[in-house]
């Protein structure tokens, strides 16, 4: 199983998403947790290390967990996304291993990862992503 934290970022129904270098999906944006780090501690850090801005730790906000096949990897090889909503300070601008920061709606469903595409489906049913 793969722990994964994320960051759902929404703006006018779209949702904010990347790309990491050699890769042919996108992603939510986040990571691993690193060993005793707390959700909180893995989002924020990873979210500054590929976006180059600080989330808000006081605007954290649990959105769910999902568990879908890991994309890329073995058959059997699960993901655990748990996703937070947040505010930030900065600028979005894709650092690190990211090769592309995009804003996607529900049309790009089949451009994304598994997970994210059960996350697809529910951002569209809450209403909060467009078509």
């Amino acid at each position: 199983m793969i722990d994964k934290i994320a960051w759902l970022h929404l703006r006018n129904g779209h949702v904010l998403s990347t790309r990491s270098r050699g890769k042919d999906r996108f992603y939510f944006p986040g990571g691993k947790r690193e060993a005793g780090e707390t959700d909180a501690q893995t989002l924020l850090r990873e979210i500054e290390e590929e976006l180059t801005v600080a989330l808000d730790p006081a605007s954290l906000q649990l959105a769910g967990v999902w568990e879908a096949p890991a994309h890329g990897h073995p058959a059997g090889v699960l993901v655990r996304m748990t996703c937070y909503y947040a505010r930030y300070t900065g600028r979005l601008q894709p650092a690190a291993e990211i090769e592309e920061v995009a804003w996607l709606t529900y049309r790009h469903r089949e451009q994304v990862s598994a997970v994210d595409q059960l996350i697809f489906d529910w951002l569209r049913g809450q209403q909060l992503l467009a078509d």
